[in-house]
């Protein structure tokens, strides 16, 4: 088992980051590890995406940023994909207003970690498609960040962007963050321009690139509305077999390699 805080970012939308985040949750889950799912995003997609009513949950991510509550109160432990959910709604959006107004506010997702990571292998923060204050909580406390990106053009200029902003992290607020991988989504082979961009990604990144693509697959597009992670939702489906394919990749990569020493 390993230890580890996974951030998925993306300053670009619509690249499929939160279906990537809840996904790995249920699949990492599936092959035995213990997982929490840090939903950090206003909209609480990963939240519904994994069967829980934001409308209706009394404690949330945003209580415990701002310091009101133990992240034990907040968790949601039992979930349909097996994981656990430090669930988010547009509450969270207070909590952003009320930690700017602070200084030296970017490490409270860190120190609320700190009480309960050891209880997990693997805990996974959803980050808004932004770079702002929730963003930055979760890169100072992550150990790596897995960046989900489409192989289009534009998807590259938000790749360049993001690797700057990472640099700045690490040089800034966390030496140890590193590029835990590049995960090619909504991949149509098919298309000559996606194949030509994954070979650049290739070329630069060598392994930062994950083997395993997501494909586009309607099935997976599906599930989130039925509240359900794709391997629950339709287990057969082609999407469903690319998130287990990548579970056992990134988890086969550490039983091969000595972890690094968590972020303290």
């Amino acid at each position: 088992m390993f230890n580890k805080v996974i951030a998925f970012a993306n300053q670009k939308g619509g690249v499929g980051k939160t279906t990537c985040c809840v996904n790995l949750a249920a699949a990492f889950a599936a092959i035995g590890h213990k997982v929490l799912l840090v939903d950090l995003d206003p909209q609480g997609n990963a939240t519904m995406g994994s069967g829980i009513d934001k409308t209706r949950i009394q404690s949330t991510v945003n209580e415990v940023l701002q310091e009101e509550i133990l992240i034990s109160d907040a968790l949601i432990t039992k979930t349909p994909g097996g994981y656990a959910v430090l669930a988010a709604n547009g509450d969270l959006t207070a909590a952003e207003v009320a930690l700017l107004r602070k200084p030296k506010q970017e490490a409270n997702l860190k120190k609320a970690l700190s009480l309960i990571r050891s209880h997990y292998d693997l805990i996974l923060i959803d980050c808004p498609p932004s770079l702002n204050m929730l963003t930055l909580n979760a890169l100072v406390a992550a150990n790596s960040v897995i960046i989900p990106m489409q192989c289009e053009y534009y998807a590259l200029e938000g790749l360049t962007a993001l690797m700057g902003t990472i640099e700045q992290i690490q040089e800034n607020l966390n030496s140890t963050l590193t590029i835990e991988g590049i995960l090619r989504t909504m991949y149509d082979p098919r298309n000559r321009l996606s194949t030509e961009i994954s070979a650049q990604l290739i070329a630069h990144f060598g392994n930062k690139v994950y083997q395993t693509v997501i494909p586009r697959n309607i099935r997976l597009a599906e599930a989130p509305s039925h509240g359900m992670p794709i391997l629950l939702y339709d287990k057969g489906s082609r999407g469903s077999e690319a998130y287990m394919v990548l579970a056992r990749e990134i988890s086969s990569y550490y039983e091969k390699k000595p972890l690094l020493e968590a972020v303290e």
